[in-house]
C-alpha cells in the first residue's frame, strides 16, 4: 500500500503554476466545460466580500474568463454576510430558497449539497468563506487538473495551515506553519491511514476548497455537518477510484480557528462520517458530552452529533427534472 500511495503522489499532486491560467481558458475552450465557485457561508461579512471581488477581479474578467458563475450560499447569517457578498459581485442564494420542500438543517454540507441545485457549471468549486489573504489560485489551482485531465473528478487544495494563536494572530508565539489542521492530524488522518490507506498521501483531506465534476458530486451523499469533506473524499474514492482524485498546493491558507470545544464536536462528527462508512450500521451513542466550568464546578453540556445524510442528488426529482430540461 505504500508504494501506491507514493506511486499516487508522484502522478497525483502537483504546484498551482503547473498549470499556467493561459493553458487553463485554452483548455476550457476546447472542451467546452463550465465552471462555477461556491462559497458556503455563515456569518463572514469580515472575509466574504474580498474573496468574491479577488474571484471576480483575477477569473471573472473578458480577458481571463476561467469562472462563469461565482455563487454565495447564505446558512442564515445573520450579520451582513448576503449584503457584502452581492456588493462585492457575488450571487447569493439563500439555502432556504433551495429545494424548499425539504426543511434545511444547519450544517456546511448542507448548503453544499444545496448548491447543486443552485449552480449550473460542470465543475463545481467550493471555496470557504472565512479565508483571509486570499489568492485566486486557490480557484485556478485545483479546477486547473479538471479542465486539463479528462480523467480526473475530484482535486482538492493542500497548503501550509498556521495556527495564529499570538496577540497579532501571525503566529509568531511559537506556532508553527503546519500546525494548523488539528483535527485533521488528532482524527481524520489516523482514521484514514487505518481503514483507508489509499488516501493516506492526502495532505489536506478536511481542507474546505475542492473541486469536483458535477457528474461524481451528484451520485455522492452529503453528510449534512462536519463530516462532509471525509464523507466525500471516502465516497469518490469508492465511485470513481483513486486515480480518479488529486491534489494540488496552492500555497498558505489563513482563515478563522475554532476554539478547543468546537473542535471537539467536529472531531466527533467526522469520526461518526468514518463509522458510518465503516459499518453502515447502528450508532451506538450519536451524542457527545464537553465541560464548561461554572460557579460551583464542571457543568455538562451535551449536543447531538450529526447523523444525518443527504441522498445523491440524481435521487431529487427537481435536480433530474432540471437536468433533463
Amino acid at each position: 500500500m505504500l508504494e501506491e500511495v507514493e506511486r499516487w503522489l508522484g502522478a497525483r499532486s502537483w504546484s498551482a503554476a503547473d498549470r499556467p491560467l493561459e493553458q487553463l481558458l485554452e483548455a476550457k475552450r476546447l472542451t467546452g466545460r463550465t465552471v462555477s465557485v461556491v462559497l458556503p457561508a455563515l456569518d463572514e461579512e469580515a472575509t466574504v466580500g474580498a474573496i468574491v471581488a479577488t474571484i471576480r477581479d483575477a477569473l471573472m474578467t473578458d480577458a481571463l474568463p476561467l469562472v462563469d458563475e461565482l455563487v454565495v450560499l447564505d446558512s442564515g447569517s445573520t450579520d451582513r454576510t448576503a449584503e457584502v457578498a452581492a456588493a462585492a459581485g457575488a450571487r447569493v442564494v439563500h439555502r432556504d430558497s433551495v429545494l424548499p420542500r425539504l426543511p434545511a438543517v444547519p450544517g456546511k454540507g448542507e448548503v453544499l449539497w444545496r448548491s447543486l441545485l443552485a449552480t449550473t457549471g460542470d465543475i463545481i468549486c467550493f471555496i470557504d468563506a472565512d479565508l483571509r489573504e486570499f489568492s485566486a489560485t486557490f480557484v485556478s489551482g485545483i479546477v486547473g487538473p479538471l479542465l486539463t485531465d479528462p480523467d480526473l473528478q475530484f482535486v482538492k487544495a493542500m497548503y501550509d495551515r498556521p495556527l495564529e494563536t499570538g496577540p497579532d494572530r501571525t503566529g509568531t508565539d511559537g506556532t508553527g506553519a503546519g500546525q494548523g489542521g488539528r483535527v485533521t492530524e488528532l482524527v481524520a488522518r489516523p482514521l484514514l491511514n487505518l481503514h483507508w490507506p489509499q488516501l493516506a498521501g492526502f495532505v489536506q483531506p478536511l481542507g474546505g476548497e475542492y473541486a469536483a465534476r458535477r457528474s461524481l458530486l451528484e451520485r455522492l451523499p452529503f453528510p449534512v455537518g462536519y463530516g462532509v469533506e471525509l464523507g466525500l473524499l471516502v465516497d469518490a474514492l469508492h465511485t470513481v477510484g483513486l486515480d480518479a482524485l488529486a491534489q494540488v498546493d496552492v500555497g498558505v491558507r489563513k482563515h478563522r480557528h475554532q476554539d478547543g470545544q468546537a473542535l471537539g464536536r467536529m472531531a466527533a462528527a467526522i469520526y461518526r462520517t468514518a463509522q458510518l462508512r465503516l459499518t453502515r450500521g447502528h450508532l451506538v451513542r450519536p451524542r457527545l458530552t464537553q465541560f464548561d466550568r461554572g460557579e460551583h464546578g464542571f457543568v455538562p453540556r451535551t449536543t447531538d452529533v450529526d447523523t444525518e445524510e443527504r441522498p445523491p442528488m440524481t435521487d431529487i426529482p427537481e435536480y433530474t427534472a432540471r437536468r433533463a430540461a
